[in-house]
């Protein structure tokens, strides 16, 4: 039998320096980062200089907004550095210490900030017209102040806001407190693997075990993974539960009807693009029944389980592939976004952007982050297989999005909206998938990426709108007064997963427990902004592929955009229309045409 330590995971220092991000490039010391962590302290005395002088002229208004720019710009570098330094190995006491640190001053600086906005509302708009007409840099902030003036009546009294801004560290807890127990403290047992080998389960490793076409394998990863988080599932609905009401508490006294309405708003869309979207998904729960009963027959089972709807239907021609080999794949089928879009990838390829491989305490999954003063960053935990292939493309969507808008906006509007978020990221993955499915010859080959459109589909589409429905049933029983214990919300999730699963699916139980290791559900009501993504960003990428430059033209002004305009008429401008539910329905559309490929094919 294999020792049970070298199937463990390797510690932080173990990993290759190639494979890690330099986040010494945003500061190559602790004490450069101590030195602006104390310059942004006196930013915040510094700013309060101006309380009640915003009214006063112009050029007080416009120094008092560049001040505010730039502590927020290098509060975001102090911050950043430490949550990325703390996700290397969120065991590691220091970098807690910083983190924590870091999380506090923020507070401090958002604080510092709040009298801003209410002052501002408090100028008549003419004034502020006027403000602009006389001085050229203002102008820069019209849509800023725009946004100020859609949202007025949710603005409070500058006292108020700064409770609320003082407040948001606790607000936070609940997240924090998740994200140290999902990352650090939460262990699994061994399992063992299609050798008969122990290894240890992580989380990292848990999707490879559910891709194994060794059904005991499968299986094996599903019932630990959820019998672990069944141990804690008290402390785990208290945990969300207290995320739910931090956000009702911030909804509520800002006078939102709801915590939905509060958080649609600030990309000002209406509840009725989110009802929407789940309305349409579950007129077409057809189409994903449809998919799941030719999976049933291509895995030749008599019934399918929840564990066995990630294994790919046709065996993977690609296993293993290193690393390498998949930073070539992505950058061949990124070729038709042209070639300053690629020079950019490569830059971040060589240049320490990405941190690659899964270590002890690692923070788990994939991100990418950064800050207006550095470039981006990608958190990764490659294991090899096609879909981690496919999250590079992703993540470098992201980090591109933002490595073009910090380039063009001025940092107020740096920050794209998260509703826009997830369209360049899932952009990639759409232009690797049509680069792979031409580049193929072989039968099983072609199935396989089919398959795996499909299941992008499925996990983006028919999954974020499932997390989507139970956000809204949840959050709404939180504002009815009604108990949301553990047991309830294992109820309504497994309720949610019959309807979705249940016509040709074995529903296990122990799926219920799925709620407890969503950390999305931590950023209230962003997952359906991946569904809405995925769909427009089906409609870019089939426009780029089919129209070449003036398509590639439209959406890197898009890339450039950052929020300087609302999400919506950003979205416009690249030639998508989300006002209407017809990108969803054009997007199962394409999930119906590839259906029928596969069909063809098994």
């Amino acid at each position: 039998m294999t020792d049970k330590n070298e199937k463990t995971l390797p510690k932080r220092d173990e990993i290759d320096e190639k494979y890690k991000w330099k986040l010494s490039d945003m500061y190559p010391d602790l004490d450069h980062w101590e030195k602006d962590f104390n310059t942004v302290k006196q930013l915040v005395q510094e700013i309060a200089k101006y309380k009640g002088t915003l009214d006063k002229s112009p050029e007080n208004l416009l120094k008092c907004l560049k001040l505010s720019n730039d502590m927020m710009a290098l509060n975001d570098m102090v911050y950043v550095y430490a949550r990325m330094k703390r996700d290397e190995d969120n065991g590691n006491s220091t970098f807690q210490a910083i983190s924590d640190r870091a999380s506090t001053l923020s507070t401090e600086v958002y604080a510092a900030n709040s009298f801003i906005v209410p002052e501002i509302t408090s100028i008549p708009q003419d004034k502020i017209e006027n403000f602009m007409e006389s001085c050229e840099e203002l102008k820069v902030y019209r849509q800023f102040f725009n946004e100020i003036f859609r949202q007025k009546e949710h603005i409070l009294s500058e006292k108020e806001e700064q409770l609320l801004a003082l407040a948001s560290d606790m607000a936070s807890a609940a997240r924090d407190i998740f994200t140290m127990f999902n990352n650090a403290d939460l262990k699994f047992p061994f399992i063992k693997d299609e050798n008969g080998e122990e290894v240890e389960l992580t989380k990292g490793r848990y999707i490879k075990f559910l891709e194994s076409h060794d059904r005991r394998v499968r299986k094996d990863a599903f019932t630990a993974l959820y019998e672990t988080y069944t141990k804690y599932k008290n402390t785990l609905a208290a945990s969300l539960t207290g995320n739910l009401k931090a956000n009702k508490f911030y909804s509520t006294a800002q006078k939102y009807n709801s915590s939905l309405e509060a958080s649609l708003d600030a990309d000002n869309i209406s509840t009725e693009v989110y009802d929407n979207l789940i309305d349409t998904v579950n007129k077409n729960i057809p189409l994903l029944h449809r998919y799941l009963r030719l999976r049933k027959k291509a895995l030749k089972l008599d019934e399918l389980h929840m564990y066995d709807l990630y294994v790919p239907i046709v065996e993977e021609t690609k296993k293993n592939i290193p690393y390498e080999e998949a930073l070539n794949l992505v950058e061949q089928g990124l070729t038709p976004l042209g070639d300053e879009y690629i020079g950019y990838l490569k830059k971040a390829f060589s240049s320490g952007w990405i941190d690659v491989f899964e270590n002890q305490g690692k923070t788990s999954g994939a991100y990418s982050w950064g800050a207006y003063k550095s470039h981006p960053y990608v958190l990764l935990n490659y294991q090899g297989t096609i879909d981690d292939v496919f999250t590079i493309a992703h993540e470098m969507g992201h980090a591109l999005h933002s490595y073009y808008t910090n380039m063009t906006q001025p940092y107020i509007y740096s920050e794209y909206k998260i509703f826009v978020a997830e369209v360049a990221s899932t952009v990639n993955e759409c232009l690797l998938m049509d680069y792979m499915l031409k580049n193929t010859t072989g039968r099983e080959e072609k199935a396989y990426l089919l398959n795996h459109y499909l299941e992008q589909f499925r996990g983006t589409v028919f999954r974020q709108v499932m997390f989507a429905e139970f956000e809204k049933i949840i959050h709404s029983m939180l504002q009815e007064g009604k108990a949301l214990t553990a047991d309830i919300l294992c109820d309504v999730y497994l309720k949610l997963n019959k309807k979705y699963f249940e016509a040709e699916v074995n529903v296990d139980d122990a799926i219920k427990m799925e709620w407890a290791r969503i950390p999305h559900f931590y950023t209230s009501f962003y997952v359906y902004k991946y569904a809405t993504g995925f769909s427009s960003a089906v409609a870019i990428s089939n426009m780029i592929l089919n129209e070449g430059q003036p398509a590639v033209d439209r959406y890197k002004e898009f890339l450039k955009s950052g929020s300087s305009d609302y999400p919506l008429e950003l979205l416009k401008k690249a030639g998508v229309d989300l006002y209407t539910p017809k990108p969803i329905e054009d997007a199962l559309l394409v999930f119906e045409k590839i259906v029928n490929e596969l069909e063809a094919l098994i």
